[in-house]
């Protein structure tokens, strides 16, 4: 079992005479070495919010409740009025300290429509009502669909939520590991929250698909099941696990790379097709990054993350996924009731995801694709020796995937009579 934290929990910054340090200063602290020259740390402009922790579905392969951290168990089991208007003043300040143009809240859990519609109105408009005066204010959902039903839906259309939903693909594959606790299938009431969401009157504010990758499920029926859905859009994730703790039928080293081998052929088909039906976020991301973009999509890129967790309890913490890691790998030792957003550029994996190239592994930096694969999602890098100052676990998977991908690429330009380079060249 890995450290339950990489590092120690910072100190906090003491009272001292003269001017206070800046935010990059606190950040070269932090990091313990020099920084890239000029450097400053990136504002958050991503907050996801944990209105409910517990779930309704019992998913086998959940960061939340079934990896290495469990501390779920010790949150409140939905987010206070009094955590919400904390919450809503500290985005505020750091709105102010930065003139965001924009915020993205995402309503999150655990399972976020458990907090019932009463709760989320108040919360949604307690977020407004601070916020609005300042700043656009984009508010998401995800969740496992099996409450969306028609009330839901319409309410979540008044109050202009958008809503994503979790599906694994097909029947046989959704039901894997996305599952009541008992067992049971959940795949129709999803499919029948899908197809709520797809009515003409709530269709504007359906978002698309997460679908976590399965190697036991065949990806050909998977890809034509989401086609049938009709869902606009699908982001496919890869199953969490770090060198410690392996995902599912990875054996890093042995030379293998079965999460490219299923992707791929959904690549080829994406690619190929005169007219793509499906907005496929995993693929336009790589794409994007190729063509020499700059990546919008935290698990590829060297874009600084501007993503921060907020707990149902009021606790900032790292992207949640990083539950996968050990007991309190998440945890910033910041609260709402006690620090600005800005404290965060204290806490060293804060600092490290927003370093691009110079928080990579020296063989990252040294790598022909880094600037596409940018280390995978941090997380994924975590090993006891180096912790994320390693290459992803998915490290084989990715470069195969990407290099496919370029190779396409540069045979579809070259019937063009151009280049990556030029393209990339501008």
């Amino acid at each position: 079992m890995p450290a339950a934290l990489p590092w120690p929990a910072p100190a906090r910054a003491s009272a001292h005479a003269g001017a206070a340090p800046t935010a990059a200063e606190r950040a070269a602290a932090a990091w313990g070495a020099p920084l890239p020259s000029g450097w400053v740390p990136t504002p958050f402009r991503e907050f996801v919010l944990k209105v409910a922790s517990r779930c309704n579905l019992d998913c086998d392969y959940c960061y939340v409740y079934h990896l290495a951290d469990q501390s779920w168990r010790a949150q409140p089991r939905f987010i206070a009025d009094a955590t919400v208007a904390a919450t809503a003043d500290r985005i505020a300040e750091h709105v102010r300290t930065h003139d965001l143009e924009f915020v993205n809240i995402r309503l999150h859990g655990g399972e976020p429509l458990l907090a019932g519609r009463e709760r989320l109105r108040r919360i949604v408009g307690a977020l407004r009502e601070r916020l609005a005066p300042l700043t656009e204010v984009i508010v998401t959902v995800q969740t496992n669909g099996v409450l969306l039903g028609e009330s839901m839906a319409a309410f979540l259309v008044e109050e202009d939520i958008g809503v994503g939903i979790s599906l694994d693909g097909d029947r046989q594959a959704n039901d894997l590991h996305r599952t009541y606790g008992d067992g049971r299938s959940s795949y129709d009431e999803v499919i029948a929250g899908i197809q709520m969401m797809q009515r003409p009157e709530f269709s504007s504010h359906f978002l698309g698909l997460l679908c976590t990758i399965q190697l036991a499920a065949d990806p050909v029926r998977v890809w034509e099941a989401l086609l049938g859905l009709d869902a606009g859009g699908v982001d496919f994730l890869l199953p969490h696990g770090t060198w410690e703790l392996p995902p599912p039928g990875l054996a890093p080293g042995d030379g293998r790379t079965p999460y490219a081998d299923w992707l791929i052929p959904l690549f080829d088909r994406w690619f190929d097709a005169p007219v793509r039906p499906l907005s496929v976020r995993t693929f336009e991301s790589l794409l994007h990054l190729l063509l020499g973009g700059v990546g919008a999509h935290e698990s590829f890129g060297l874009a600084p993350v501007a993503l921060v967790v907020i707990e149902s309890d009021g606790s900032y913490e790292q992207v949640d996924t990083m539950k996968a890691v050990g007991q309190g790998a998440a945890a910033s030792g910041r609260t709402v009731f006690a620090d600005p957003l800005d404290a965060l550029f204290d806490v060293p994996a804060f600092v490290q995801r927003q370093l691009g190239l110079h928080g990579l592994a020296e063989s990252c930096r040294g790598c022909e694709v880094v600037t596409t694969c940018g280390a995978g999602l941090f997380p994924h890098r975590y090993r006891s020796h180096g912790a994320y100052t390693n290459p992803t676990v998915y490290c084989a998977d990715q470069y195969a995937l990407i290099a496919h991908m370029q190779r396409r690429v540069e045979e579809a330009l070259a019937r063009r009579g151009t280049t990556l380079a030029a393209v990339r060249a501008g």
